[in-house]
């Protein structure tokens, strides 16, 4: 399946650029509270990721960054999720999603599932060597994919949703 979309680059120097990271942020606290009424739903589904990466895609890296650096601090400070001690972590691996996706984005110019599956394993592989230089263990990394493969998923065909719904 593939869909011609409209897809931006947004550069730091564009209001649209912030306009749209807040709309992130934003949307970014109201749906991980969606999946945190599914027991552990946040590290099942990893909510944040879905919108950084479509963010990161439709609008560029830049966009998604900015989302991806505020959203985890801002729901932290809101509502003490994620935990302290992870929030940075978390914030380097949305920021690597963030920069794959929109490099993706603007190489292939196009989205379809296999891209977008290619986006998440990079991101996942990527992912996985930040997350065991920071503890130096294996076993919360390979969590992502053995409890959190429902949200590897949810990535991939919710960014494909969503982006086939904003096609504009």
């Amino acid at each position: 399946m593939e869909t011609n979309i409209r897809l931006y680059s947004l550069r730091y120097s564009e209001i649209r650029t912030y306009m749209m990271a807040a709309l992130f942020v934003v949307c970014n606290i109201a749906l991980p509270q969606l999946f945190h009424l599914i027991p552990q739903g946040g590290i099942i589904f990893s909510p944040l990721s879905l919108i950084i990466m479509a963010g990161a895609y439709k609008f560029g890296w830049r966009t998604g960054l900015l989302a991806a650096l505020a959203s985890p601090l801002v729901n932290h400070l809101i509502f003490g999720m994620p935990a302290a001690n992870v929030m940075l972590l978390m914030a380097v691996k949305l920021s690597l999603l963030t920069v794959i996706a929109g490099l993706a984005a603007h190489y292939f110019k196009k989205v379809n599932l296999l891209i977008l599956v290619g986006v998440v394993l990079a991101t996942q592989t990527l992912g996985f060597l930040v997350e065991f230089l920071f503890t130096g263990g294996v076993a919360a990394t390979v969590q992502d994919f053995t409890v959190g493969w429902p949200g590897l998923l949810l990535m991939v065909f919710g960014t494909y949703a969503l982006l086939k719904l904003f096609k504009n």
